[in-house]
Order: structure tokens, then sequence, then C-alpha cells
């Protein structure tokens, strides 16, 4: 089948295989067979404004016969109130004190360090994205999903998505930080889950230095993954050092 672009004048997209929308997502019926389809739908999407992200095979749910999608409710869209929102602000709010005596926050304390530079250097941020979709497509089982979208940032909000929702039912904010991301990092949505995502990262830092800020503003962004992992922020930092895939859970 093909999707018909939202834009007038543009081309259709590339054919794709059976699915159908939920609401403001178009889905796959089944996970894709062709992991180059991924890349194809990100060479698309200045002229489709659809952006492609993974869904991943997720055993709670197919247990029981059961999509996340449709059978999990969603929040109100809130696209409309990212632009009000101010990320550090965000970041520094959602700065948790409360789960250590304080070693976990080392070399930083009680008060949010702040946002973190933008690297001078950075690859395409799409051409990453569609290389980082199409290896993961390869590696698992995703369904593939179209968002209509200016940016992959807004998706979340767009769609009322509730994966954060132990922390937060602010989603509005979330994807504020996902801008933020996107314009310093070139970080891009690419795989969306009930309860997680994944980000394919164009500029990540390249020293320990960079990385500490970075490693504090994914511990305000989701303190569950952070929680998973060991050490202080000292150690997580260093394993995000030119790592292009930044990963997050709130199950």
């Amino acid at each position: 089948m093909t999707i018909a672009p939202f834009r007038p004048g543009t081309p259709p997209v590339q054919t794709l295989p059976p699915g159908r929308w939920h609401g403001r997502i178009w889905v796959s019926d089944l996970p894709l067979a062709r992991p180059e389809r991924y890349t194809g739908c990100v060479a698309e999407f200045d002229r489709s404004g659809l952006w492609p992200v993974l869904i991943p095979h997720d055993q709670r749910f197919a247990a029981n016969g059961e999509d996340w999608i449709d059978d999990r409710g969603r929040l109100a869209p809130a696209d409309h109130r990212i632009s009000s929102v101010d990320p550090a602000e965000v970041l520094a709010r959602w700065w948790d004190t409360s789960c250590c005596d304080g070693a976990c926050l080392r070399p930083f304390g009680a008060k949010f360090p702040g946002l973190a530079r933008r690297p001078s250097r950075r690859a395409d941020p799409l051409a990453e994205a569609g290389n980082t979709g199409s290896i993961l497509a390869a590696r698992g089982q995703h369904r593939l999903a179209l968002v209509q979208t200016e940016r992959p940032a807004d998706i979340p909000a767009i769609l009322g998505w509730t994966g954060m929702i132990k922390a937060t039912d602010q989603v509005h904010e979330l994807s504020a930080v996902l801008r933020s991301w996107e314009d310093r990092f070139g970080a891009t949505l690419t795989v969306l889950g009930f309860d997680s995502m994944e980000l394919s990262v164009a500029a990540p830092p390249r020293t320990q230095g960079r990385a500490l800020t970075v490693a504090a503003e994914h511990r305000s962004f989701c303190l569950s993954s952070f929680a998973g992992q060991p050490g202080n922020l000292r150690e997580f930092a260093s394993s995000l050092v030119q790592t292009r895939r930044w990963r997050f859970s709130w199950a």
C-alpha cells in the first residue's frame, strides 16, 4: 500500500507494508521484514511530513493478544504546548535528590547543573537516524509506524504518549526536552515502545567532561533508567562518551 502525503504538491511516499491508522499514528500490521524501508521513510520525511518510528515487540501485551497502541489509554494531544516550555527549567524541576544519600549525584549535588553545551561537530541527524533504525529493524521484531509531524521530538506530545506516566503526565514537557536534544545533539526519536524510547545521536559527547552534564540531563529525564545503572553519575557518564544510541525506560 501507499500512504498519501499530507503536504499539497508532494509526491507519495514509498510503497509500504500492509497497515492502518490508529488515531494519529499509522502502524504496519506485521514486523518490518525489509529494514531498508525505515531508511526510505527517513529519506522521504522532508517531502512526506511523516516521521518513522519503530514499535518494538512487547511480550507483556503479545502474551494476552493485546496491543498497547489500541488497548491502553492516551493523554490528550499536547503538541501545541511544547513551544511554551523551557527544557532547562523542566530538567531542573525533575532533578530528584531523594533517591540516595548524595553519592549517586557526584560530582554534582542538590542543584541541577544546567544544560550541556552543544558539540562543535556532528553527523547528519537524519542519516544517523536512518542508519540506526535500519540496524535495529534488522536485529529484532519491530513494526513500522509513521506520524505526521514537523520534527520527531514532538511525537510523544502529538500522540498523548503515556510511557512516562509513572514520572509525569506532562508529555509536552518531555517533548520539549527531546526538542532540545534534537537541536544540541542531533538526538532523534527512532524507537517508541509502551514505556520506553530510543534516540539515535548524531553528536554524542566526545569526552568524559562533556558527558557528565549530559548524564545529569539523562538522570533528570528518566530516573528509572539511571537507577538501573551501577555507580554514580561519573560512571554513568563514561557509558555516554561517543555513544550514538540513547535508551530510556520508565518500566
